[in-house]
This record gives structure tokens, C-alpha cells and sequence, in this order.
């Protein structure tokens, strides 16, 4: 029951708080990006379509073209001025459909780079507004991006603990990120959680790392990461200011991995604990 409810106080820790006044101010900027995007995409969906039903017709002209110089030489009962006029009109005609095709493929790359554009707003804008974090986050989404991904599962797990190990943090926390939506299940999904986690506690985020710390101990506790995750958690807890809970997890690790490495610091520092506890002045006594 101990180890339940450590386990499920870190997923309970874990939710992400936004100022309600900036959330609402942050809504209505969007819906108005997002009302700019939906009329540059129907408009440039329209002009395709004026494009598509052009060129057909281009087609047709340059078939009537073509046939109107095969017929030269075999036209001998028409006059050549006849003949003469009738092509120079279906030329004049096919020379206003191309102008009519530049015209629209002119509008659809104006179109296309004010969308872009404004697609680009968008993003600058959404981040600035989430503050210096969702910057940060942006960047190394971007890099992750332009990254070179291994296709084999445990050489993507080490590019992800190299780029920590490296210090770029957030871009580790991509990768482990992106791990763990392709490998959900994978026995290596355990070091992926413990790795995400060691991303946010390097940033003194404890809340978050507590989550991930958590998800390792209720999904994979036999995984060699499990001890260092109570360790982990116990350090974030007192971070918290949340002492009972911290020395819980202590426990929960000497209790349940007692020849591990952790157990012996977890050991370490309950003792230093009862130490310190000893020597507090009792309430009531001789000061």
C-alpha cells in the first residue's frame, strides 16, 4: 500500500499549471491565426481549382492548333486567308489562356508564401507567448528535426543518452520522447522513462520528473533503472519540501532492492536522517 501510493503521488504531482488570463489571451490569438491560415488555404485551394480547369481547356487549343496545320495542305477548298484567320484567332486564344495559367500560378506562390509566412508567425508567436521553456523546446524539436535517426531501438536509446550526457538536454528529452511513442512496450521503454526523467532533474523540474520516475516504478519494477528512480524520487521529494514522502521512498528501496547500489546510499542517508532526528530538542524540554 506504502509503495502504491508513492507511486501514484508522483502522477498526481505531475500536472503542468498555465495562468488562466494568459491561457485565454493565448486562445484568441490563435483562433485568429488559425482564421488568417483557413482563408489563404481556401483561396489558394481556389485558385487551384481555376488552374485545373484551365489547363484542359490549353490542351484543347493546342490539339485545334495541330489539327489547323495538318489541314493546311489538304484544305483546297477554303482559301488560304480563311485558314490564315482561323488560326491566328485559336492562336490568340491559346496566348490569353497562358496568360490566364501565369496569372493563377503568380497568385499560388503568393499564396503559398504568405502562408508559410504565416505559419512561421504562428510558431514565433505560440512560443514567445509560453515563455523562454517552450523556446527552448522549439529549438530542439527543430534540431531533432535535422537529426539522423538510427533505426535500431538500442542505437536510438544511446543517441538520446549521448545528447544528454553531451548536456543538450532538451534535445535528449526529444529523442527519449520519441523513444517511448515508438517503442511503448519495449523492455528498454524502462531506461527511456529514467533518462526523460534525469532531463527534467537536471532542470530542477522535479514535478515532471517525478512523473517519469513514477511510470518506471509502476510499469517496470524489476528494471535495473528502478532503484536509482526511488533514489531519484526521494531527492525530488525533498526538493518539494515534501519530507515524509521522500524518506518513504528511501524505505521503499532498501525495502525492495537491498543489495543494490542505491539501497546502500538510501541506507546512508535514513541513518543520517534518524540521527538528525535524535538530536532535535524535544517539545517541552530544557532548551
Amino acid at each position: 500500500m506504502r509503495r502504491l501510493a508513492l507511486i501514484a503521488l508522483p502522477l498526481a504531482l505531475s500536472g503542468c499549471f498555465y495562468p488562466a488570463d494568459r491561457g485565454r489571451k493565448l486562445e484568441a490569438r490563435l483562433e485568429k491565426m488559425d482564421e488568417t491560415q483557413a482563408r489563404l488555404q481556401a483561396e489558394l485551394k481556389q485558385t487551384h481549382e481555376q488552374l485545373d480547369a484551365t489547363l484542359p481547356r490549353i490542351d484543347a487549343k493546342i490539339a485545334e492548333v495541330s489539327k489547323a496545320l495538318q489541314s493546311l495542305d489538304t484544305a483546297s477548298r477554303r482559301s488560304g486567308a480563311d485558314i490564315g484567320i482561323q488560326l491566328q484567332k485559336t492562336v490568340e486564344d491559346l496566348s490569353q489562356l497562358r496568360g490566364q495559367v501565369e496569372t493563377y500560378l503568380h497568385k499560388i506562390g503568393e499564396l503559398e508564401t504568405a502562408l508559410a509566412k504565416t505559419n512561421e508567425e504562428t510558431d514565433k508567436k505560440l512560443t514567445a507567448l509560453k515563455g523562454d521553456e517552450a523556446v527552448k523546446e522549439a529549438e530542439a524539436r527543430k534540431k531533432a528535426e535535422e537529426l539522423k535517426r538510427p533505426t535500431d531501438k538500442k542505437d536510438f536509446l544511446a543517441l538520446a543518452q549521448d545528447k544528454a550526457k553531451g548536456g543538450d538536454v532538451a534535445l535528449a528529452r526529444q529523442l527519449y520522447s520519441e523513444f517511448l511513442k515508438k517503442w511503448p512496450k519495449d523492455a528498454l521503454a524502462a531506461e527511456a522513462h529514467y533518462g526523460l526523467g534525469e532531463t527534467y532533474y537536471a532542470e530542477d523540474k522535479c514535478r515532471e520528473a517525478l512523473f517519469e520516475y513514477g511510470k518506471l516504478l509502476q510499469e517496470y519494477p524489476k528494471a535495473d533503472a528502478t532503484p536509482d528512480a526511488y533514489l531519484r524520487s526521494s531527492e525530488c521529494f525533498k526538493k518539494l519540501k515534501m519530507q515524509e514522502e521522500s524518506r518513504l521512498a528511501l524505505e521503499e528501496l532498501v525495502k525492495g532492492y537491498p543489495k543494490s547500489d542505491a539501497a546502500k546510499t538510501a541506507k546512508a542517508r535514513l541513518a543520517d536522517l534518524d540521527k538528525a532526528k535524535k538530536a532535535e530538542p524535544k517539545k517541552g524540554g530544557k532548551k
